[in-house]
């Protein structure tokens, strides 16, 4: 992800999870962003100001009538420079001021005064955070448009056990990405995506699948709830961390991934096709472990069903965008395929082609449609995500 010329303003407030915003820092600054600190005098007390300042290359603010600055109105200057601002930890105490619009300090004076897009990681005992008037000065917040990062559950540093710890720093940091690392130019749209393989019982103990990791699956459902999407991935076993904010369905079968898209089918505005679905079951699952034998054993198969070849024909303002993977005769194959199931895209790559094979972080892909046909160069899954992403807007507004 990429956060170049982007301004991220951190608010540190006193509690013990403060010292985890370091890493935070840290993180943001790896990623391109211009970052800014602003802490309260109680956080002063876990972190110094000096750590911040070493990380980001920017005075750490924690006066508001500091006067070793340039000349200018601080609060204002920072407010109107941030483009998000992510208060973490963030205490009872300054959850409360700024719900009911307090400003006695450079912290809460700046959050009052920005227009950007502000996230809250509550962080306290658990008897706090539950606490109604903790609760209620968080819905209030949700009311004026901040948003609320749920507290992780665990034990704490007072050693209760229960809500209220701050989420691991990757988890404040995929929240400030969907926030400002990418336009929302897909926001109101609803996406289906497919990953991974599906697996076809042959008896308790066996089964047939292929090679997918959905890695292409998995990008393409990041990407798009990076853009604003709400996204629905259905996905066969993967190794792959969750896509955080997208809807995750777990299947196992190609008739369970025929279920989990055709049931949301009305529902979808676009609905792309990344898994690796089987195309042929075992005819019959025997009950019992099937022993080896001197003989051959031959396993008589079963089509699965067809999800694009049952739903192409059905759309009606869905768009439909296939993935075909050839060894030969890529264009042709995947035309026909186009046709015949009456997609309005299709995602075209060859597993012999250096970089396009399974499990890697790479793709050649070529675009096929009714009008034409684009090759792409070799690109990470990621940008060939938002390739894809691109075509299937620009394709849309045609409809």
């Amino acid at each position: 992800m990429d956060l170049k010329g982007k301004c991220v303003l951190l608010g540190v407030s006193g509690g013990i999870a403060a010292y985890k915003m370091a890493n935070v820092a840290s993180a943001l600054k790896k990623l391109g962003a211009d970052v800014e600190v602003i802490m309260t005098r109680n956080a002063t007390q876990f972190i110094t100001p000096l750590t911040f300042e070493t990380l980001t290359g920017h005075k750490c603010m924690v006066d508001t009538f500091d006067r070793d600055f340039k000349f200018e109105v601080t609060h204002i200057s920072l407010a109107k420079k941030a483009d998000v601002i992510l208060v973490a930890p963030a205490t009872a105490n300054v959850i409360a001021k700024m719900a009911h619009g307090i400003a006695d300090d450079m912290l809460t004076t700046v959050v009052l005064a920005a227009g950007c897009p502000k996230l809250v990681s509550p962080a306290m005992n658990t008897g706090m955070l539950e606490n109604p008037i903790t609760q209620d000065n968080l819905a209030t917040l949700e009311k004026y448009g901040f948003t609320v990062i749920p507290s992780e559950s665990g034990l704490l540093a007072c050693k209760d056990v229960g809500s209220g710890r701050l989420p691991k720093e990757e988890v404040l940091i995929d929240y400030i990405c969907r926030a400002i690392a990418k336009p929302k130019d897909l926001a109101g749209l609803r996406l289906t995506v497919t990953a991974g393989a599906t697996q076809e019982a042959l008896d308790p103990v066996r089964y047939l699948t292929n090679h997918s990791t959905g890695k292409m699956g998995y990008a393409i459902a990041r990407a798009a709830v990076m853009r604003g999407a709400k996204v629905t991935l259905i996905h066969g076993q993967t190794a792959l961390d969750p896509v955080r904010f997208a809807e995750d369905v777990p299947i196992v079968s190609a008739q369970e991934m025929y279920e989990a898209v055709a049931g949301r089918f009305d529902e979808t505005d676009v609905l792309i096709m990344a898994a690796a679905v089987a195309d042929y079951r075992p005819a019959t699952v025997a009950g019992d472990k099937i022993k080896k034998s001197d003989g051959e054993m031959s396993i008589p198969l079963a089509r699965t069903a067809d999800i694009l070849g049952t739903l192409g024909p059905k759309k009606t303002h869905q768009f439909i965008c296939g993935f075909s993977m050839e060894t030969r005769d890529l264009i042709e194959n995947s035309s026909a395929k186009l046709h015949k199931k009456n997609l309005d895209m299709i995602v075209a790559n060859n597993l012999k082609v250096e970089g396009a094979g399974f499990g890697v972080d790479t793709n050649v892909v070529t675009f096929v449609t009714g009008d034409g046909v684009r090759q792409l160069p070799l690109m990470s899954k990621a940008d060939v995500a938002d390739a894809i992403l691109d075509e299937i807007l620009a394709r849309r507004s045609l409809f």
